[in-house]
């Protein structure tokens, strides 16, 4: 007994002081551990100053019922119960009761909220018992953050993410820049394999991220998204984009990209307008003509027989969509009234014996390879080459020539038709404009010319007076407008269906449907001073509503561009004096300055008015008015007729 006595002396002294500092830290490592608190990364600005995206603390709120004495208890308990009331909603009872009871289990991590912001984290702190702070009030807070867009789903997509779904958009591109330094917080283990933090303050404190500043004006995203997604709910078509660039530097002040969900709503889906490649169709005419006209071998006054509409190209039949055709038409009339035929004759005639020549005009045009965004998940252009013998047939430039056999993304036909707007300046389409730190710029992005001169000024010249002659007499005369001038291409392509099997085995598809098209419009706006470039293409319109590029894509150019001449004046020498007269404009306005005038007794209907006009009618007469959303009242609390008692809350939910 005596020896093993000895052995157990011996065994606790090399424990104590031999392997001592060993087993200390071992102790340490499994009750306190180093925990990250993550930095806020930078956030995301439009050009104009408003916020787009930021990082947002917020707090889980837990009680360590076992260090509160229990005098402190019994005396704050009423008082705790109170304050958690009236932050959350509960009945005060409830909480004493379930406090009352988690104190007598002895819980040392008791759930109070979760997901609570910054500013009612500071109200709690205070509240009685949590006020003695960690070891005394047993108030414990575990931060974190998440990821906030203040104008909400618009432009989602490019804004983007970089979290568990990936990376995408702005913020895929730019994480190295915007994540921040990470900070330090030692947290200590308790019962039930729980954790809690030591001390209230941080060890070391997280620096956050670098800030973004895009392009983007939120007044112009804002037109953009709501004239695309009335026309998607009304054609009930598949998904559909429209993006506004800056003729001069390239600057894109709106992209809207939504995509249908099956239950009929549209959300912002995929960024289709970077990642889409799809036939273009009649929109890739004016590039057709551009080289027949830079090479002069054709003028805009050439007569083309476009015959009765119909024309074959090694047994392969090319139609116009106007039933008989339009006979000998000019070059320009041509491209006014989209005549296949008439492009397709063109292109053929002068150069079927060297398309080489075509195809490097492509290629100069920007068709044949990606523009190379920041942003990832740009499209792949496939535009056949004449050298490439596997990829080139019979057909393959005649089809090219009207939009079909290629495809391209909707930001390369931006670009190209914003390069004629720029006098033959290609610029490269943008996203940022600078990378900034507080208050001092670390990078600023200027504009990157990719092509100085895609044409002469003569050919340039021209082309834009067919492009204007395209809404004025062509097929776009639809969206003609004496108020504003616009310029521009309609594009209908016919989809072309895979061939593959069907649940039952078979094998279907294989060729061009008559039942989905692509229904496109790009061009620019003022006609004569572009100052803004635009592109909308909609995707499986419900053709018993309409899938011509003119009917379904046209009037939300028409609505963009109308939207934005009256709420960003443009520097047009077209208008007299210093007076731009919009009659559906003034008109809306003196219907709105009547209502602000008018005595009311009764609560208005004001549905289907925009927000701010709302809000400013419904504050003018008394009442005091809560906003959900964005766009145009859906519907108000209070009901149109009801008795109108000032002072009282409407609540108005907006598109």
């Amino acid at each position: 007994m005596s020896l093993f006595l000895l052995a157990i002396v011996f065994r606790v002294f090399a424990i104590q002081n031999v392997e001592g500092d060993k087993y200390r830290k071992l102790a340490t490592d499994l009750t306190v551990r180093k925990d990250t608190v993550f930095a806020n990364k930078g956030n995301v600005y439009a050009s104009d100053g408003n916020l787009l995206a930021t990082s947002m603390s917020r707090f889980n709120i837990y009680m360590d019922l076992v260090t509160v004495d229990q005098k402190l208890f019994e005396e704050n308990i009423a008082g705790l119960s109170k304050e958690l009331s009236k932050l959350l909603g509960r009945s005060a009872s409830y909480y004493q009761s379930r406090l009352r009871d988690a104190k007598n289990k002895r819980k040392r991590y008791f759930f109070i909220a979760r997901n609570i912001g910054y500013t009612d984290y500071l109200k709690m702190k205070q509240f009685p018992i949590f006020n003695k702070g960690v070891y005394k009030g047993g108030f414990i807070a575990e931060q974190k953050t998440v990821r906030a867009h203040p104008i909400g789903k618009i432009a989602e997509r490019t804004i983007g993410y970089h979290d568990h779904r990936g990376e995408a958009g702005v913020e895929g591109a730019f994480a190295d820049f915007m994540k921040g330094e990470d900070g330090v917080r030692w947290k200590q283990k308790i019962a039930k394999n729980q954790w809690k933090p030591i001390n209230d303050v941080n060890e070391k404190e997280p620096v956050d991220g670098f800030d973004i500043i895009t392009t983007l004006d939120v007044n112009i995203q804002d037109i953009a998204h709501h004239a695309l997604l009335d026309k998607l709910e009304y054609f009930e078509a598949e998904h559909g984009c429209a993006v506004v660039m800056e003729v001069a530097t390239g600057e894109i002040k709106a992209i809207s990209n939504l995509g249908r969900t099956s239950k009929g709503t549209y959300y912002e889906k995929r960024n289709y307008a970077v990642w889409e490649s799809h036939e273009p169709g009649s929109t890739f005419k004016l590039a057709s003509l551009m080289v027949a006209l830079d090479d002069k071998v054709i003028d805009t006054s050439t007569v083309v027989d476009t015959e009765k509409g119909i024309f074959y190209v090694n047994g392969k039949k090319v139609e116009d969509s106007h039933r008989g055709g339009y006979g000998k038409i000019s070059a320009a009339r041509v491209l006014e009234v989209s005549s296949n035929v008439g492009v397709v004759k063109i292109i053929k005639e002068h150069y079927d014996d060297n398309p080489q020549k075509f195809y490097d005009k492509i290629e100069e045009y920007g068709f044949t390879k990606p523009i190379g965004f920041q942003i990832k998940g740009e499209g792949m252009p496939s535009v056949p080459n004449p050298e490439d013998k596997k990829n080139w047939s019979k057909i393959s430039l005649e089809w090219m020539s009207w939009g079909y056999g290629i495809a391209i993304t909707p930001m390369q036909t931006l670009m190209f038709y914003n390069a004629v707007a720029n006098n033959g300046v290609m610029v490269k389409p943008r996203f940022i404009k600078e990378l900034r730190k507080e208050d001092k710029t670390e990078r600023v992005f200027k504009t990157e010319v990719i092509n100085p001169k895609i044409a002469s000024d003569e050919t340039l010249k021209k082309l834009r007076k067919v492009l204007e002659n395209v809404v004025v007499k062509g097929t776009a005369k639809n969206i003609y407008s004496s108020n504003f001038s616009m310029a521009g291409k309609t594009g209908t392509a016919k989809k072309y269906l895979p061939r593959t099997k069907n649940k039952n085995g078979e094998w279907e598809g294989g060729y061009y449907s008559t039942k989905h098209y692509t229904a496109s419009f790009a061009g620019f706006f003022p006609a004569d001073k572009p100052k803004y470039s635009c592109i909308v293409i909609i995707h499986n319109p419900k053709k018993e509503k309409g899938y011509y590029g003119a009917t379904v894509a046209g009037p939300v150019f028409k609505e963009i561009a109308q939207k934005i001449y009256t709420t960003n004046p443009i520097d047009n020498k077209s208008v007299d004096g210093d007076k731009i007269s919009f009659t559906d404009i003034e008109k809306e306005y003196q219907d709105f300055d009547k209502k602000l005038h008018k005595e009311y007794q009764e609560v208005p209907d004001v549905r289907g008015m925009s927000g701010m006009d709302a809000l400013s009618l419904l504050e003018n007469i008394g009442l005091k008015v809560k906003v959900q959303g964005t766009g145009k009242v859906k519907s108000q609390s209070l009901r149109k007729g009801e008795k109108l008692v000032k002072g009282r809350t409407i609540i108005l939910k907006l598109s």
